[in-house]
């Protein structure tokens, strides 16, 4: 041969891809040196071509060259088939698509490279054709665990589960196949159970090196918790593992999220930044804590964490989930089309769906915000989604339907202070249910008695009923562990109601201390100037009518908050 095969893999093996490739059309286009082996070679020297192309992230090329292959493979005589099997079990091949050093073609291999690179370009239901081509007996680890991904991706979730399990079969560290299991309803004794009982290299059992060190099972553990809404027990477990692995940034990163969902916003911050202070490259998350930073109203560290994962890979969805927040105040329109832009760059990326309805929210779009988060929720059900879409039907004066999706979280997380806290929140919205709405309140109190939206909601209904002391005494209890300025804004609120005009004054101060940026909290000192200067706060002005009715609105939002 006028190409040494030898000479295309040495390019791969060193990154020179384009080298690679251009070598590569050499090799194929070289004449055979005899008829009889022909096709055989041909077939071969068009995989290294097709691997060379997959290397370089040229996806579409290399389907075509492999199927190529595929086509040459099918018209190679029978009797020379057994030879190149024989060949090819002896070269003890992985089947990665970065893989090229074969002596010669394996037709499952190149269905799985096949479907590698529709994976890549985001094809999943022709990725999962060419993987049921594969017979179950001839399936690889990598090919269960990339057939499990597309099983899931499509909704053939039993089909997943048993992928797998298949996965934990072959080696029970793969971790996001037990985090799968987890959030398919598999429980953790299931998970557990499938793990290889044979001796490791040490000649000891896995169960006896798992009896000295659970750690295994206990993030095994962790996730079948997480997954069912236990956020307690799954917060407890992992801060047991991070006892037992200090600076795990994959650890840092799961204590922060759900401490991001159950509300521990100050505790997700810290940790977040833990871990970044860690791997200061760290992609995975980021957009949680963009959101957290938002909500802290801390622009200066959003737009540096913006700038920064803008410059270590500007192609993750969490990029554009991230740039999504930064521009939500001053673009929606721009902050809704980076949040469209992560959910195609990976359909399964909740927080993408989450900031998306959110901001259809705001756009006043609430019917497009229900299929935002309810799309969130097929993929994985959490208290964001729900409370996303208890709001969206409010806003659609669908009461019915809002009642429902807050006692479906309920239902979801019965230990969960913020579940029942959503179901009195829909109780509230009706006179007739503002007794339901106290019970239900109380009763997130009673679970979670340093829960300060429970109490914020409660205050208010107090306000409502015209039982202003009760409100004051209730939310002053939270003063000392509390350096919030919702808190502060509510207290300010429910002491202008009362015409008590100086500590209305000091607590919206405060709140101003705490957070500049509170909109509420700067409208209604406005409010209160107004007040204090005799003025009614309500009587619309000839130019200032139009912003009479913002602050309205925007008062009416932050006590829903």
């Amino acid at each position: 041969m006028d190409v040494p095969k030898d000479q295309i893999t040495a390019l791969l093996d060193h990154g020179l891809y384009s080298s690679a490739q251009l070598l590569g059309c050499f090799l194929v286009s070289s004449s055979p040196v005899n008829a009889e082996t022909g096709p055989n070679l041909k077939a071969e020297n068009l995989v290294f071509l097709g691997d060379a192309l997959f290397r370089g992230r040229e996806y579409r090329r290399a389907i075509h060259i492999y199927k190529q292959a595929m086509q040459l493979y099918k018209i190679i005589p029978k009797q020379n088939t057994p030879t190149l099997r024989s060949s090819l079990s002896a070269s003890n091949r992985s089947p990665s698509p970065n893989s090229v050093n074969i002596s010669a073609i394996n037709e499952n291999e190149v269905k799985f490279k096949i479907a590698s690179c529709h994976c890549q370009l985001n094809e999943s239901r022709a990725a999962l054709a060419e993987m049921e081509g594969i017979s179950s007996k001839a399936r690889t680890l990598p090919m269960h665990l990339m057939m499990g991904k597309l099983y899931r991706n499509s909704q053939h979730n039993r089909a997943a589960v048993a992928c797998y399990k298949e996965c934990l079969r072959h080696c029970p560290y793969i971790l996001e196949a037990i985090t799968a299991l987890a959030e398919l309803g598999t429980s953790a004794k299931d998970i557990i159970s499938l793990f290889p009982q044979t001796p490791n290299r040490s000649g000891r059992p896995l169960s006896d090196h798992f009896d000295s060190s659970r750690w295994l099972q206990r993030y095994v553990e962790a996730q079948c918790c997480i997954a069912s809404n236990y956020y307690k027990g799954g917060l407890e477990l992992l801060t047991d593992l991070l006892q037992r692995f200090p600076n795990n940034v994959h650890i840092l990163l799961e204590i922060a999220k759900v401490e991001a969902i159950i509300g521990k916003n100050d505790e997700a911050i810290l940790n977040f930044e833990k871990a970044r202070s860690i791997d200061p490259y760290i992609l995975s998350g980021m957009d949680e804590y963009a959101m957290l930073l938002k909500m802290k109203s801390d622009f200066l560290k959003l737009n540096k964490l913006v700038h920064d994962l803008l410059n270590i890979d500007p192609t993750r969805p969490e990029v554009f989930v991230a740039l999504s927040v930064l521009w939500e105040r001053k673009d929606e329109r721009g902050a809704l089309s980076y949040a469209d832009k992560s959910i195609r760059i990976d359909e399964r990326h909740i927080p993408g769906y989450i900031i998306k309805g959110n901001l259809l929210l705001s756009m006043n779009q609430p019917e497009a915000a229900v299929a935002a988060f309810r799309a969130a929720q097929e993929l994985r059900p959490d208290l964001r989604s729900y409370q996303g879409l208890v709001r969206s039907y409010l806003a659609l004066s669908k009461v019915k339907e809002a009642l429902c999706a807050a006692r479906e979280a309920m239902k979801a997380m019965p230990q969960s202070a913020k579940a029942l806290k959503l179901v009195g929140d829909v109780h509230a919205t009706i006179a007739s249910g503002r007794e339901k709405a106290k019970k239900f309140y109380e009763s997130a109190l009673r679970l979670d008695p340093g829960y300060l939206g429970a109490a914020l909601a409660l205050a208010e209904l107090h306000v409502i009923e015209g039982r202003n002391g009760d409100a004051v005494s209730l939310l002053e209890r939270y003063l000392k562990d509390w350096a919030d300025d919702s808190l502060h804004v509510k207290l300010a609120q429910v002491f202008a109601a009362t015409n008590m005009l100086q500590e209305a004054l000091a607590h919206y101060q405060a709140a101003l201390r705490i957070n500049p940026q509170s909109e509420a909290a700067r409208k209604g000192l406005e409010r209160l100037e107004k007040q204090m200067k005799g003025v009614d706060p309500d009587a619309p002005e000839e130019d200032e009518e139009n912003e009479v009715d913002d602050a309205e609105v925007d008062q009416e939002e932050t006590e829903l908050l």
